[in-house]
């Protein structure tokens, strides 16, 4: 099965080097989909009826949607490449996957939309440190 951002890195004119594109793909649709799932979470987190003890939840939610679209958007730029900057994100990203992952997960038993949440959170972490170790 073929997805968008697999196409788009097939149909750009030049040559993306030595990255292991599989893990670029992956890293991205990843990023998408963590973003929502954060985005989604802490909406969700607004509807419950215990929202003050959500607040750090929320808070680590917004971050990690935020930094998960802005390095999509990073992995999805080739032209002027700059592998420094790529790393930084990638690490950041990683980081608050985790961070956000680990937060999610102490609510999980109690929220499902915290439980699907964390596990976006690590798949993305997951995929921003495969990506950063075929970097080199």
């Amino acid at each position: 099965m073929s997805s968008t951002v697999k196409d788009m890195l097939a149909s750009y004119p030049a040559d993306l080097g030595d990255i292991d594109q599989a893990r670029l793909t992956r890293c991205i649709e990843d990023c998408i989909a963590c973003a929502q799932a954060c985005t989604a979470c802490a909406d969700a987190c607004l509807s419950e009826g215990m929202v003050g003890d959500l607040a750090k939840c929320i808070r680590t939610d917004m971050d990690c949607a935020d930094i998960c679209t802005a390095t999509a958007a990073v992995l999805s730029r080739h032209t002027g490449y700059d592998a420094n900057i790529t790393a930084a994100i990638l690490k950041a990203c990683a980081m608050v996957c985790k961070a956000c992952g680990d937060e999610c997960g102490r609510h999980a038993d109690m929220h499902e939309h915290c439980r699907i949440c964390a596990e976006a959170c690590r798949s993305c972490e997951q995929a921003c440190n495969d990506l950063i170790t075929s970097l080199g």
